[in-house]
């Protein structure tokens, strides 16, 4: 009957939601990660947007670990969906390359957008920071990476993909969908 007392739904509430903002975060630096994989894999190293997109992995592959990190010490899960998201974002690096350089940066460019997006509703909900001011302060500074990432995207040419509008709105859908999906499983 403790247990009951003590139960504070309030305060499980929160720490459920900061666990889902670590899973879903996790889950996109994971993505992320393995859709320049794939880009890179197509492109070689010769190409001017290689150099681009490798700078970029870069960032990634060092958010993935932070994110890391702080599932770890939280004891919060990663998404069960992990492989998925794994074998699905190295597919979509491979398939934009394999459309154009342009087609990579538009991929590029349309989840950073989305991600921007949702970081901001993150920054939203945990307000001033003050209550957690690690995740706070490292999903600020994470979605200043991926506006830079969505902005270097665009100067490379996104733009000009085959297809902008379209291949843009289907990888937008998928990542709103991903996120969706990797907050609850």
């Amino acid at each position: 009957m403790a247990d009951r007392e003590t139960f504070d739904p309030l305060t499980q509430g929160v720490a459920a939601e900061r666990a889902a903002m670590l899973r879903v975060d996790h889950a996109g630096e994971v993505g992320a990660v393995r859709i320049y994989a794939g880009q890179r894999a197509v492109m070689g190293e010769h190409v001017p947007a290689a150099r681009v997109i490798a700078r970029m992995a870069g960032q990634e592959e060092r958010h993935r670990a932070r994110l890391e990190r702080m599932l770890v010490a939280r004891g919060v899960r990663p998404t069960l969906l992990g492989p998925l998201w794994d074998r699905a974002g190295h597919a979509l690096g491979v398939a934009t390359a394999l459309i154009s350089p342009e087609a990579a940066m538009a991929c590029t460019a349309a989840i950073e957008t989305e991600i921007d997006r949702h970081y901001g509703k993150q920054l939203e909900a945990l307000g001033d920071g003050a209550a957690d001011p690690e995740l706070a302060s490292t999903i600020a500074e994470f979605r200043a990476d991926e506006v830079e990432h969505r902005d270097t995207a665009i100067a490379a040419g996104a733009e000009r993909a085959p297809g902008y509008p379209l291949l843009s709105g289907a990888i937008r859908l998928g990542c709103r969908f991903a996120i969706a999906l990797s907050k609850r499983v």
